[in-house]
């Protein structure tokens, strides 16, 4: 886990990739401009968010499968994707193919849940069948079997010049061991341990045990890997936002601190009756970041982070805390460059 001895191994950063809503397609293209650059970085994985009926990124499948075509090392992954939203069969078709685009680099994020909004949406949706709907962790336990090419139907064989299988095609192997779960609470944390997956460690938790941000984090990655077959090598990936402001404008700086500002006052209580917690986000020069995360007992306790890009701001802004992140603040923390194809 990093200490100023131990050093970080993976970084990663997460978009929302947003866009004006009068121009999709820009918004788009900027999105999969970013994830070529962090890939020209070094950067080790790029993740997408995943936002419905917003303006951000509803199908990031299609947009990794386009990320795929445009880059040939970076990891891709969504964080997350909220299967109550999907038809897990057709989504492990849609990983599937993705994942071979890529040559085996897709990392797919999930989480459950009902949809947001649920009773406005459930009548589009869901229009039948929404009572019946599971919305709980056996949803993604039928897309790992998908996955895993567990038998779907009872049938197969050739009818007429057809050919059928009773397994989802394509099959890509290893996907189902690169699956990810985004977790906020301790159930969660234990579940995707005993799932045997990896845990995407959220910026916004529950204050179960604690009303401390850090010690929540800390807690739910010990509860994670107590019940991971891999105990301590189990993978986590901590997600924070991080601004580092090294080359950062004058102008760019008084916006990042405003920006911060803006959120600062949810994070320190719980919110709401789930009793949420959400991560401060971090501003500074990269010394003065890595001094921060080097204190925060959820930083200390991972090797891989995925920093989030900050929700409102422009390309030019994405690019310059990407460069500031891989050149400044990531060495600082120990890690070094992916290179390579």
């Amino acid at each position: 886990m990093p200490t100023h001895e131990q050093p970080l191994r993976k970084l990663g950063f997460l978009t929302i990739g947003l866009f004006d809503p009068a121009d999709p397609a820009a918004g788009h293209e900027s999105t999969l401009r970013i994830i070529e650059l962090g890939e020209q970085l070094g950067f080790d994985s790029a993740w997408v968010r995943h936002r419905h009926l917003q303006y951000g990124i509803s199908s990031p499948v299609a947009v990794l499968a386009a990320a795929t075509q445009r880059t040939s090392r970076i990891q891709l992954g969504t964080a997350v994707i909220p299967v109550g939203w999907e038809n897990p069969l057709r989504l492990a078709e849609d990983l599937a193919t993705t994942d071979l685009l890529s040559g085996g680099r897709l990392n797919p994020g999930v989480s459950v849940g009902r949809p947001g909004h649920w009773e406005r949406v459930a009548g589009a949706l869901y229009p039948d069948t929404a009572d019946a709907e599971d919305f709980d962790y056996r949803r993604v336990s039928r897309l790992l079997g998908f996955l895993r090419g567990e038998p779907v139907t009872d049938f197969s064989g050739v009818e007429g010049i057809e050919v059928y299988s009773d397994r989802v095609q394509p099959v890509s192997p290893g996907l189902a061991d690169r699956v990810w779960y985004g977790g906020g609470s301790l159930r969660s944390a234990r579940w995707a341990g005993e799932q045997g997956l990896g845990l995407l460690t959220s910026n916004v938790v529950r204050a179960e045990e604690s009303e401390d941000f850090a010690e929540i984090q800390r807690s739910q990655i010990a509860a994670f890997r107590a019940h991971h077959p891999l105990g301590a090598r189990a993978r986590v990936s901590q997600g924070l936002v991080v601004i580092p402001t090294d080359s950062a404008t004058a102008g760019q700086r008084a916006r990042y601190q405003e920006y911060v500002r803006g959120r600062t006052a949810r994070t320190t209580a719980p919110q709401g009756p789930a009793r949420v917690m959400f991560a401060r986000d971090i501003v500074g020069s990269s010394a003065e970041i890595a001094e921060r995360l080097y204190a925060h007992a959820g930083f200390r306790e991972v090797d891989e982070v995925v920093f989030a890009l900050p929700f409102t701001f422009g390309h030019e802004d994405y690019a310059q805390i990407l460069t500031d992140i891989a050149t400044v603040l990531a060495p600082l923390l120990g890690w070094k460059p992916a290179t390579g194809g």
